[in-house]
């Protein structure tokens, strides 16, 4: 009995220090876990975006142009004048004034003058020659008329008269048409000798005034000093500031995922709230233009139309910067995954899924659509999972976790 006693009071002790050993082994050896942010897999409503900088203009901008050439004069309009299509005038221009002679061209218009004059003289004697030739045959077909009704002379003879006074006619007529352009060329001749302050009938005649085609507002003044103008040289555009469009330049490669009709929320164009629009029309051609990073790109012009009422956006005006989310697809029940929590696993996506057992666990998914925060869910996840984002190198399958304190 003693002896067991004594093993018992033995044993005991080495017992408890084994154990103490083991504890400490496990303690000292053992992996802590790794603090993670965990995310739980929700359905929600999701969008897909196609965003873009884009700018407004007005939809119809009519421009005035001059419709001769002449000396425009100072505009009676400026920038931001309200306009009533056909009656307000914004623009008139004077028929151009002559132009200096040097000493050769006077020295040649005045020649010219001279010659006019000589084919003027000419052409009045020859006038008054024709007409003495129809006095005659008149008097000489009357004669002969006469003479055949007493039955003198024969009838052949009267057809000879008349066919002379016909002939004598025709000659004055002629004549008539020849004075008349002797009295052009020398018009003509005398024009060309007109200098600048010379002619009054052009500064009576005052000038072609034009009217607004539209009910609107002036948008810009080309000519507002008095100056030479050409026929089609632009003077002034109006336009209704209300009615505004906005143009994005988009990506071609986003371009062709986007019809006509796709609806896009108008941010940062200094209101409160988002404004909303539609997509009318995609440009058919494209265009290269160069990144602020230098690179080559394809870009091409979508028009929208501005759905939110005037009286919502009044501040907003042509050529204003805006920025466009533009919907490219949406569905209201989507299960979606925070990309942070994707990453690539050979060629499939993959996440850390947080076990009940407080590990980690690879999880090989299928994603469908994809917008800047979130992606669609086809398989491998259900609602309420927790996954991992943005998990470390430390985070492997079977890695003991527990989600990090919140700050």
């Amino acid at each position: 009995m003693a002896i067991m006693a004594l093993k018992a009071r033995t044993l005991i002790p080495l017992t408890l220090g084994a154990a103490l050993v083991l504890g400490l082994g496990w303690v000292a050896f053992r992996t802590d876990p790794v603090p993670v942010d965990l995310h739980r897999v929700v359905r929600a409503p999701m969008q897909v975006t196609v965003d873009a900088d884009a700018r407004t203009r007005i939809a119809e901008i009519y421009e005035v142009a001059a419709p001769i050439s002449g000396i425009a004069q100072r505009s009676p309009v400026r920038e931001g004048d309200p306009v009533v299509a056909g009656q307000t005038v914004v623009a008139s221009v004077e028929p151009a004034a002559s132009s200096l002679l040097d000493a050769r061209s006077r020295i040649q218009a005045e020649a010219s003058i001279r010659e006019a004059e000589a084919a003027l003289y000419v052409a009045r004697s020859q006038l008054d020659q024709a007409e003495e030739e129809v006095t005659y045959a008149r008097s000489d077909y009357q004669r002969t008329k006469t003479l055949v009704d007493r039955g003198v002379a024969s009838v052949a003879r009267l057809e000879a008269a008349e066919q002379r006074l016909a002939t004598a006619q025709a000659g004055a007529e002629a004549a008539l048409s020849n004075l008349e352009r002797a009295n052009s060329a020398l018009d003509r001749a005398r024009a060309a000798l007109i200098e600048p302050g010379d002619d009054d009938s052009a500064a009576a005649a005052c000038c072609v005034r034009l009217t607004a085609p539209i009910d609107g507002r002036v948008l810009s003044v080309d000519t507002i000093s008095e100056r030479p103008v050409t026929a089609g040289t632009r003077l002034v555009s109006v336009g209704r500031p209300d009615a505004l469009e906005i143009v994005a330049d988009l990506l071609s490669t986003d371009a062709v995922r986007l019809s006509p009709g796709a609806r896009a929320h108008v941010e940062r164009w200094g209101g409160p709230i988002p404004l909303a629009a539609t997509l009318t029309k995609i440009e058919p051609s494209g265009y290269t233009k160069v990144s602020a990073l230098g690179i080559e790109e394809q870009r091409v012009d979508a028009i929208f139309s501005i759905d939110t009422p005037v009286a919502d956006r009044a501040a907003l005006g042509d050529g204003f910067s805006v920025f466009l989310r533009i919907i490219e697809w949406q569905q209201d029940d989507v299960l979606q995954v925070p990309l942070g929590a994707m990453f690539r696993r050979g060629q499939d996506w993959a996440v850390f899924v947080a076990a009940p057992d407080g590990t980690a666990r690879l999880q090989v998914i299928d994603i469908g659509r994809r917008n800047d925060l979130t992606a669609q869910v086809l398989s491998g996840l259900v609602d309420g999972q927790q996954v991992i984002t943005h998990p470390s190198d430390a985070i492997s399958d079977g890695v003991r976790i527990v989600q990090r304190a919140a700050p």
